[in-house]
């Protein structure tokens, strides 16, 4: 039977005599629904999650805003970035399907994102207090976090947007101590602040506690009447010392302009606030314009909505990756490196919107392989689709090294089931290779860009710039997949395991317990791997609409083109 969850949003469901079961479930969250089936059932699932997020606490939580005379999150980022431009929003489906004991935390209750304003590109961090008054879940750490280690890489801004009733006290053990927690956010203003990256900060709301310490950590601290900015409120005040004191007294706008000296502008109500906060970003010689690119654009050759026409998904069905790229690149701007040799891999230089740009793609059809051969001549190999096999990991390698020498970002589009295994592989020297391949592109000093677009499993999504190897930024396709393995080969790995378990006990399992379990562990893995699981967990940055993939990518190379790139190219030890 199903048990409630615990505060990380975590289950266990749990199976007589059946530990695996319990292991697999333990860290599924409940009642999550099933992922859609098929292509364009995932689109239109993704869309119709998406917009119920964006709600965040509801029409009641909005409603209680505007009575207090403020703007919900939301709305303060459209007023704050510039006229026609788009807001890349970051982490919307974190928290999702987590904290259902608590009501749960749509978007983790802070909406993070990277707008233009003024003509600058800036990371926007609003709380959005509709949702527990704005209160720091576990994951709102993270997500805030994110965001702040992808403005540190592209010195981007950062435009802090604080109502905030500071941290979620029933989960404070998993909030307040650790290196990826509340504490660490304010680590990272102090230290941006010595690096030279413009921090703002405007209060528009409560900003109560630790809490306080993120704004007035910054660089230019703003502050609207009505607010109010204190380590500890009236109530707790008159508990701990006895003391009576009103709101505006103790921690208000008028007493922090007037008296305390603690806050550099004092603003009427959020639309003067976030206007003052557009001036004075136009005036930060600081802050860097938007890259412009280096050639005229072009657009691609193939339009961007036909890659739902190229893209195959299914169990054994095959798509040339070359043909989905022409949907996203410059038309004759790809100059595929290395074409005939290592083909299980497509690597080339392109460019995206005017932007050069190095691509590293997993090809998901049947490719041929030709290998030394003595009289007879070179042999012929067939490779799999989606597999990465050491030649092709040898090119990958020299390629990225290539892109770090020309300084050029590396793109990284991922459908991959991973690494080729058996004998002529190992003998082929694949454990090498993708050493090879994994130390070029973990020291890379160029940013590193992702796009899952179907799969992506095991050591392949270490080798192709997984979360783990700090990517710029990762997009993902609402029907991509993410886990050590597919669903299918896991469930009977793990069912193996269950049985020989069951066998010491000397129980006997008939062929329909044995079906019922299969099928219990397959769909327990199956959530697993659903791209919202990993976006609620913080592994990808921004799901998107296959359609818009060639202007979500352009929008995603531009921030990379403001990340700086003044370090030396090395690797480590190279197995060769």
């Amino acid at each position: 039977m199903e048990t409630p969850p615990d505060s990380r949003g975590k289950v266990s469901l749990r199976y007589r005599h059946a530990p695996v079961l319990r292991i697999l479930r333990r860290i599924m969250p409940a009642a999550t629904p099933a992922a859609p089936a098929g292509f364009e059932g995932a689109i239109a699932q993704f869309i119709a999650d998406a917009a119920r997020i964006e709600q965040g606490g509801g029409s009641s939580g909005v409603e209680r805003q505007h009575r207090h005379g403020r703007l919900t999150a939301r709305e303060r980022i459209a007023l704050l970035v510039d006229k026609g431009t788009e807001f890349m929003e970051l982490g919307l489906f974190a928290a999702w399907n987590m904290y259902r004991e608590y009501g749960g935390a749509p978007a983790a209750g802070v909406v993070t994102g990277i707008g233009t304003v003024q003509g600058r590109q800036c990371m926007v961090i609003a709380n959005d207090a509709t949702v527990k008054a704005g209160a720091f879940f576990p994951m709102t750490c993270k997500k805030i976090i994110r965001a702040q280690v992808i403005a540190e890489r592209a010195r981007l801004p950062l435009l802090y947007l604080v109502d905030s009733a500071g941290v979620f006290l029933p989960l404070q053990e998993d909030v307040f101590p650790d290196t990826d927690d509340f504490g660490r956010i304010f680590r990272n203003n102090a230290v941006f602040s010595a690096m030279g990256i413009p921090q703002y900060a405007a209060i528009m709301g409560n900003c109560v506690a630790g809490g306080g310490y993120l704004p007035v950590l910054c660089d230019t601290l703003l502050m609207t009447e009505g607010s109010g900015l204190y380590l500890a409120g009236p109530a707790l005040v008159k508990a701990a010392i006895g003391q009576e004191v009103s709101s505006e007294d103790l921690g208000g706008a008028e007493m922090h302009a007037q008296i305390s000296g603690t806050i550099d502008f004092r603003e009427k109500d959020d639309p003067s606030c976030i206007l003052r906060m557009r001036s004075l970003l136009q005036a930060n010689r600081a802050a860097m314009a938007t890259p412009q690119p280096p050639v005229a654009a072009a657009e691609p050759a193939r339009a961007a909505s036909e890659v739902a026409g190229i893209f195959r998904g299914e169990p054994g069905q095959q798509y040339d990756m070359t043909e989905l790229l022409s949907c996203v690149v410059d038309a004759a701007s790809m100059d595929e490196y290395r074409a005939e040799y290592g083909r299980s891999l497509v690597c080339a230089y392109a460019r995206i919107g005017g932007f050069p740009v190095g691509i590293v793609a997993n090809q998901k059809k049947l490719t041929q392989k030709k290998m030394a051969g003595g009289k007879a001549g070179p042999s012929v190999a067939t490779n799999m689709p989606a597999v990465i096999y050491d030649d092709s990991a040898d090119k990958a390698a020299r390629f990225i090294m290539d892109c770090n020498q020309r300084k050029v970002p590396i793109l990284f589009v991922h459908d991959t089931n991973g690494f080729m295994v058996g004998r002529d592989s190992e003998q082929g020297g694949i454990i090498r290779a993708g050493a090879k391949m994994v130390n070029a592109m973990a020291n890379c000093v160029v940013p590193k860009l992702v796009l899952i677009v179907g799969g992506s499993y095991g050591a392949g999504n270490y080798a192709m710039c997984g979360r783990a190897f700090d990517p710029l930024l990762t997009l993902a396709w609402p029907n991509s997949k993410c886990s050590v393995m597919g669903a299918a080969q896991a469930a009977g790995t793990l069912l193996q395991i269950d049985l020989a378990a069951r066998e010491r006990k000397g129980e006997k399992v008939d062929d329909a317990v044995r079906a019922q379990l299969l099928e219990a562990i397959t769909k327990s893995y199956s959530e697993q791997q659903d791209i919202r699981y990993a976006a609620s967990r913080g592994w990808l940055d921004r799901i998107i609409e296959p359609s818009r993939t060639r202007a979500e990518l352009l929008a995603a190379v531009r921030v990379a083109y403001q990340a700086p790139v003044d370090q030396p190219f090395r690797t480590g030890v190279l197995q060769t």
